[in-house]
């Protein structure tokens, strides 16, 4: 299935009257291939995608069971392996989130480019499920709607640190690894359309969008605490790639925020050089926010552990999750 994958990453928007995807226009070979990806009969498979909004110092005992079962615990031998936790570059200055958002402000002058409903986003995570062990799910999912409404889903597992090596998955039976680049899940869905979050469209004026994000959040009337903001950012991004106007709107949020610091430059997992902003939002765990300093484009989301736990064989700069969206 690696060609499927390099399918997957090559593809992006085709015109404006049909479906969006991922990075370039598809060619006319891509797009069969694509079809057969999606349309092709699956086998059945049990598969639940990771949805990581639980508290860091509640999911730390259970997520640290994972990484001795998978990682060998301190005296063991890795059976998969973990990222290593995205380092930011000695010596850089770290720009203020309030220039950043300026800058975003400025780039979105001229609307360009455009808000569009779907996503592209690689993910490594640990996650629960059925009462078993949590589970590591290195993937890459690519998310297409239609102007109709109806929309698709394929999921692949896919580790960008490890090219061409096994990825551990879980089947719903079993954890077990599998071939860089074999497809997890591949879904067709009915006709939605709403107006609360996520499929309501995301408003591009940081007031509205606040409201937004607090309603993805569980909805009330209450201030998001900066966690919050960034775990409704996720699941934002998990649904929609931002236009120049959104991307405005959200880095105006972010830059009042509390607790957000700029750490310095960074290069994500996909070699984008990005400005990195640190949260120590609970005891043990820290979050990484990766911005684009020109546009305020979110690239990625990241949390590690900032202590030992030699029972668990957890150490400090384990990763618990990472994100990385592409456009």
């Amino acid at each position: 299935m690696a060609d499927e994958l390099d399918l997957l990453r090559a593809a992006d928007p085709v015109p404006a009257d049909g479906p969006h995807y991922g990075d370039g226009p598809l060619d006319h070979t891509a797009e069969r291939h694509l079809a057969r990806l999606l349309h092709d009969t699956p086998r059945t498979r049990r598969w639940t995608g990771p949805r990581l909004l639980w508290s860091l110092a509640a999911a730390l005992a259970a997520v640290a069971t994972t990484l001795t079962v998978l990682l060998g615990g301190p005296g063991g031998t890795p059976a998969v392996a973990a990222p290593r936790p995205l380092a930011v570059r000695a010596h850089t200055t770290p720009v203020p989130l309030a220039d950043v958002a300026e800058l975003a402000a400025v780039a979105a002058r001229d609307g360009s480019p455009a808000l569009r409903q779907g996503t592209h986003v690689q993910s490594w995570s640990l996650g629960m499920s059925d009462g078993r062990p949590p589970v590591t799910l290195p993937e890459e999912r690519v998310v297409r709607w239609a102007p109709d409404g109806t929309h698709t889903e394929v999921v692949v597992a896919t580790d960008p640190a490890r090219p061409g090596r096994p990825v551990l998955t879980d089947d719903g039976d079993r954890t077990r690894p599998v071939e860089d680049g074999h497809v997890l899940s591949r879904r067709a869905f009915p006709p939605m359309w709403g107006d609360a979050p996520p499929y309501g469209t995301p408003p591009h004026d940081p007031a509205g969008l606040r409201t937004y994000l607090t309603e993805l959040s569980g909805g009330g009337t209450r201030t998001l605490t900066t966690p919050e903001l960034l775990d409704a950012t996720r699941e934002l991004l998990d649904n929609w790639t931002l236009g120049a106007r959104e991307t405005a709107a959200l880095a105006a949020l972010l830059a009042d925020a509390p607790g957000l610091r700029p750490a310095g430059r960074v290069t994500d997992r996909l070699g984008r050089t990005g400005q990195a902003y640190v949260l120590d939002a609970a005891p043990g765990g820290r979050r990484m926010l990766i911005l684009d300093p020109a546009t305020g484009a979110v690239l990625g989301l990241e949390t590690t552990f900032t202590r030992d736990d030699p029972e668990y064989g957890v150490r400090a700069g384990d990763v618990m999750d990472y994100s990385a969206w592409m456009r």
